[in-house]
Parts: C-alpha cells; sequence; structure tokens
C-alpha cells in the first residue's frame, strides 16, 4: 500500500489512530501512526522483525476516523507476508488447528461438510439462492468445551430462509473464504479459495450469495474482485436480506432487554448497522438497549485470523461485555460466529451475568 507525501504529512502531526486503537490503549508501546513512522525511518527492516506487525486487529477503528483516509489495517496487512518471509510469524491461537483445516481445505479434499442442512432443512444443488456456509462446520467441533454447537447458527439460517419459501444451495465443494489466510498475509493460499468458491458458486448457476458470517461477506465484497475480476453474482449479509423480507412475517415471544455487539467486519468494513437493529426489533417484548460504544465505535472482540489471542485480548472482551451489563442488557446478540466465540470464552472465566447468543438463534426461536 502506497501512502502519497500528504497522507504522511498530516500523519505524522496527528494522534487519532491511536488514541481509537483499542491496542493502543492495553499496550502502550502499540502505535499505528509510529509504525507507519518506522517505515519512513527504516523503511522495512524494523517493522518486518517486530512482533506489533501481527499485533492490530485490522478492525478498522483508527482507519473509519482517519482524517487523511489512511487504510491502516491494509497497511500493516500488507507487511506480513514480507514478515513471514524473514521468519517473523505470528502467535497462533488454539494451537494452530484453524491454520492447519485451512491449508488442508486448499487442496484437492473431498468434504462432507452439508449433512447438518439435511437434517435442518431443504437446499438444493442448483438455484438462485447460495448459502455461503463459511467455517462453521469446523468452528463446530472444536468449540464444544464452551458448550457452543456453533454449526446451530448455520442451522437456523436455513431454517429461516425455508420459512421464506426459500431453498438454497448449499454446497459440499465450498472452501474457506481465505479471509483468514488474506489477514494473514497468505495471499497466494486466499487467491486459490477466491478462484475456487467463485468456480463452484458459479456452477451451481446461483445469481445471489447469502452470507451469515460478516468476514466471508466483507472478504468477497472488498476483496475477491481484485483475484477473480468483478463477480457474476449478487452478494448480500442475511441482515441485509432479512431486515426486508421478515418485516411483515409474525413474530412470538418476548425478548426482553438485549444489547447489539456490531462486528467489525460488518459495521466498519462494510457499513452495515442498522438492518440487524431492525431485525432485532421485529421480536415483541425486546427492548433494545445500546452499549456505550456501538456502530462505528464498537470495540473489537479482541482477536482476528486466529492468532495474537492475548491478555490484552481478554481484556477487552470482559470490558465489551461490562459494558453490556452496564447497558440493562440481560442477553449480548452478535451476528458474528467469532464474536460469540470470543466472548463466550471470555465469560466463562467471569461472574458477568449477561448471555452470549447469535442473532439468527434469536430470531429463529422468536419466528
Amino acid at each position: 500500500m502506497q501512502l502519497t507525501k500528504q497522507q504522511i504529512d498530516y500523519c505524522m502531526e496527528c494522534g487519532v489512530c491511536t488514541g481509537s486503537c483499542p491496542i493502543s490503549q492495553e499496550r502502550p508501546q502499540f502505535s499505528p501512526r509510529q509504525m507507519i513512522k518506522r517505515t519512513l525511518v527504516e523503511v522495512e527492516g524494523d517493522i518486518l522483525k517486530s512482533n506489533d506487525i501481527w499485533a492490530c486487529l485490522s478492525c478498522s477503528r483508527c482507519s473509519d476516523r482517519c482524517p487523511v483516509g489512511i487504510d491502516f489495517p491494509e497497511f500493516i496487512r500488507s507487511y506480513r507476508q514480507k514478515a513471514i518471509e524473514v521468519a517473523n510469524l505470528p502467535s497462533e491461537s488454539h494451537h494452530g488447528i484453524f491454520q492447519t483445516v485451512t491449508a488442508i481445505q486448499s487442496g484437492n479434499l473431498q468434504q462432507d461438510r452439508t449433512a447438518w442442512a439435511k437434517e435442518s432443512g431443504k437446499t438444493v444443488e442448483k438455484g438462485d439462492y447460495f448459502f455461503f456456509v463459511g467455517c462453521l462446520p469446523y468452528h463446530d467441533v472444536v468449540f464444544r468445551y464452551l458448550d457452543l454447537n456453533m454449526i446451530d447458527s448455520a442451522k437456523d439460517v436455513l431454517t429461516i430462509l425455508n420459512k421464506l419459501g426459500i431453498e438454497p444451495v448449499v454446497s459440499n465443494d465450498e472452501r474457506c473464504c481465505g479471509h483468514d489466510a488474506f489477514w494473514s498475509g497468505k495471499e497466494e493460499l486466499f487467491a486459490k479459495f477466491a478462484k475456487k468458491n467463485v468456480e463452484v458458486i458459479k456452477a451451481s448457476g446461483a445469481k445471489t450469495v447469502i452470507f451469515s458470517c460478516p468476514e466471508g461477506y466483507s472478504t468477497f465484497k472488498e476483496h475477491y474482485p481484485a483475484v477473480v475480476g468483478e463477480l457474476d453474482f449478487e452478494i448480500v449479509h442475511i441482515t441485509e436480506f432479512l431486515a426486508d423480507k421478515l418485516s411483515n412475517q409474525p413474530f412470538s415471544g418476548s425478548g426482553g432487554a438485549v444489547t447489539y455487539h456490531d462486528p467489525c467486519r460488518l459495521g466498519r468494513r462494510s457499513g452495515i448497522y442498522e438492518p440487524p437493529r431492525q431485525l432485532i426489533n421485529l421480536v415483541p417484548g425486546t427492548e433494545l438497549k445500546e452499549m456505550v460504544n456501538n456502530r462505528e465505535n464498537a470495540v473489537c472482540c479482541g482477536t482476528t485470523a486466529w492468532m495474537e489471542c492475548s491478555s490484552c485480548s481478554k481484556t477487552m472482551q470482559i470490558q465489551r461485555l461490562q459494558e453490556a451489563k452496564e447497558a440493562g442488557a440481560q442477553t449480548l446478540l452478535t451476528a458474528c460466529p467469532k464474536c460469540q466465540i470470543h466472548l463466550t470464552c471470555a465469560k466463562s472465566n467471569t461472574d458477568i451475568d449477561v448471555e452470549v447468543k447469535d442473532l439468527y438463534a434469536y430470531l429463529a426461536e422468536n419466528l
């Protein structure tokens, strides 16, 4: 990523990014602005050997507020492949299992990732709608120790789509969207996933691809065109899709006091703030209570691309749970599987009495 002289000049006089960065608040030596300065002073040498290059969450809080429009997450991402080449590697979470699973999917893999769909609803092999499930089938196995069955989120989405009369394509040939590979500096691996997934979707005849995962949605929207060109199909996030389709559907139940956690990829990276809130407010008896930091000011759940999960991450997660409690919410809803996992994990080590729940489960059980 090349910065203009004007951007650099303004950047050196400013400090908005550092004041906005959740990592900087917990790790004072970390500063987006200073990292840019380091590349100017020592070109690439210093930054390529620094752990700071992996500490960035790519949450975009800094770039969202930057007065001269510097996309700092992209700036730092552009150095990560070079860092790998000089043996500066990130600390991988969960003993690197997700990096392994991602790498395996890049080969000629025969997957069985649709068994859950056969049990839960109606799907088709070819049709107008393609439900891109993402890595939920793999998450399901890993996080049962937290009493989380992550595939339930996909089941709930399928249930809702079926109630709307939609039988989507769910494919065994789908691969990881490549989000984690992209943000880890593994550009060649990311390109393989992009080409494979577009090939699979085209073969299904789908005109619209529906995502429940914010990372898959933002990856297709922002980064796939650079690899495969303009997409021949529409991409839509399920919250946008359902905010329109469910507005006249009857809901039951009594939602109670809830709050909503804006995922970084769905909010700041994609600009989708209101559709999830519109859906939450469809449930009778729901009282939506906003946390102090909401929408574009929402704080990241603390980790990204399954790496660098640290005490800093845990502090951020616990602060987020406390925000939910202070808002008066009994339940914290989120539309991102990683946010649900990370906040549930943090909650398991506290006595904070706030339930962390998937948005699609909340809608399905009240529809």
